[in-house]
């Protein structure tokens, strides 16, 4: 009897348990809710100039790791291959759908040991920053290969723009 009291007290707080999970995404899904669409991803991306394997991470609010992006799945951590294009950037995510960031929406790449329930070794994530609306987004890759990273880094790195320069005439 007491076995069978332990195993129902046990399912009941699992059962608890996973029904506040679902209420928290849902209501996350609610608060995000005036969050952009994704890009498009155009119809011809070109050569890539780098591709890795690895794990998408998540997306989360610029500056706050912790803080997912629940919509557009972007918040679901997943398989994926990098791609960088000299279009963007190209997330093929498995069983998520790809995530295509535009050349122009991206302000910066870094890498970091962790985000959102994903923590590595020193400098073990690629984290790419861009806008999406007047939202800025930090996404994180870890690559399945450490010398993939280095070259991902690289590409991203001559992909972004470059920052608008001081003009010279004017003294600043």
């Amino acid at each position: 009897m007491v076995k069978e009291l332990s195993l129902l007290f046990t399912l009941v707080l699992i059962g608890v348990a996973l029904a506040l999970i679902w209420f928290g995404w849902r209501n996350r899904l609610r608060r995000q809710a005036d969050v952009d669409p994704l890009p498009v991803i155009p119809a011809e991306l070109g050569a890539a100039l780098a591709v890795a394997d690895g794990q998408y991470v998540a997306t989360t609010t610029a500056g706050d790791w912790l803080d997912r992006i629940a919509v557009h799945n972007l918040g679901i951590r997943t398989n994926a291959e990098l791609s960088v294009h000299p279009d963007g950037v190209l997330f093929d995510r498995s069983g998520a759908g790809p995530v295509f960031i535009p050349a122009a929406s991206l302000t910066g790449v870094r890498q970091e040991s962790g985000m959102a329930g994903k923590f590595v070794e020193k400098d073990g994530l690629l984290v790419l920053s861009w806008m999406l609306g007047t939202r800025e987004l930090d996404s994180g890759f870890r690559t399945r290969h450490a010398a993939d990273k280095t070259i991902l880094l690289n590409a991203l790195q001559d992909l972004i723009p470059a920052a608008p320069q001081a003009d010279a005439d004017s003294g600043k």
